[in-house]
């Protein structure tokens, strides 16, 4: 029988999960499953409850073992997108189980997860391949070795009330000169974050594309892009304060005007687990009110 051996990653959060920590420790143990566990994140448990002896430590990627089945997230969907840095491009399954709010990539409920590990041990699931974008400097190396975002890439005004311009080219061609606060631009998993609540489409995993979306554009009838995953986009941004605003999922930098951007698909996919019940619109009906009318119930 194969060993079970998973990872654990984490970040602080409200002692009320604690009780649901607790019940997934004692699950771990009893099913004698090797768990290898953030350092960071089990210095801060270890001051709430009492951890289990025997697990091993890891701290950061470059440690982590190859041999672990997959990634377990606890939290909410930045826990998610953090653990992403974790697992990188190792191939290594995550599964989320979600003490946030949304849930949206951390699908798995805390009042479910001892199902869903069963399921998962079981081999009971799918796996999703998630495309990741990749952003460069002209003259500096961003955000170091994690210049990668499952969500998106966004680009927004520093420190004024005036509204940027961002000339963008696409594969060697102009685009468009973006006059506005920013653009996003969004992976099909990270369509239905920022990217949708400034007016940009849903776009399914797998569909091989990205979205633009300008964030509050100052002409009316520019309006969100899809774009290849193939493609290769440059950003030259002017601002009355020579500065902007890079975020790549939940990392964020200020850099000059000088800096030009070139974003494009990253060289390499992570793999999301999902359960056989758990299906793309009925997360889009469940966690967004997709299509939902009072007039159905």
């Amino acid at each position: 029988m194969q060993e079970k051996t998973i990872a654990i990653y984490g970040r602080e959060f409200n002692a009320s999960v604690l009780p649901y920590v607790e019940q997934l420790f004692a699950y771990l143990k009893e099913n004698k499953v090797q768990v290898y566990i953030h350092s960071d994140f089990y210095n801060f448990l270890k001051k709430q409850i009492n951890c289990p002896s025997g697990w091993l430590l890891y701290y950061s990627h470059v440690d982590l073992p190859t041999n672990i089945q997959f990634l377990l997230s606890l939290g909410g969907d930045g826990t998610m997108l953090s653990a992403v840095s974790q697992v990188r491009d190792s191939g290594i399954p995550i599964a989320g189980i979600n003490f946030g709010r949304l849930g949206f990539l951390a699908a798995i409920h805390k009042t479910q997860m001892i199902e869903a590990l069963d399921a998962i041990f079981a081999g009971r699931y799918q796996l999703q391949h998630r495309e990741l974008l990749e952003v460069t400097g002209s003259d500096q190396k961003i955000f170091g070795e994690e210049n990668f975002a499952l969500n998106d890439i966004t680009v927004f005004r520093h420190d004024t009330s005036s509204m940027i311009t961002v000339n963008a080219v696409l594969n060697g061609e102009l685009l468009n000169a973006y006059w506005a606060d920013g653009i996003i631009i969004a992976t099909p998993t990270g369509s239905t974050a920022y990217s949708l609540s400034c007016g940009g489409p849903i776009m399914m995993p797998g569909s091989g594309n990205f979205v633009i979306t300008p964030i509050a554009p100052h002409n009316l009838n520019v309006r969100p892009i899809i774009i290849s995953a193939d493609s290769e986009l440059e950003l030259e941004i002017e601002s009355r304060t020579e500065k902007y605003i890079l975020s790549c999922d939940s990392k964020s930098d200020t850099l000059s005007t000088t800096t030009k951007l070139k974003i494009r698909r990253a060289p390499f996919r992570v793999n999301l687990i999902r359960l056989e019940k758990d299906s793309y619109f009925s997360t889009l009906r469940e966690k967004l009110l997709w299509g939902l009318d009072v007039r159905n119930y």
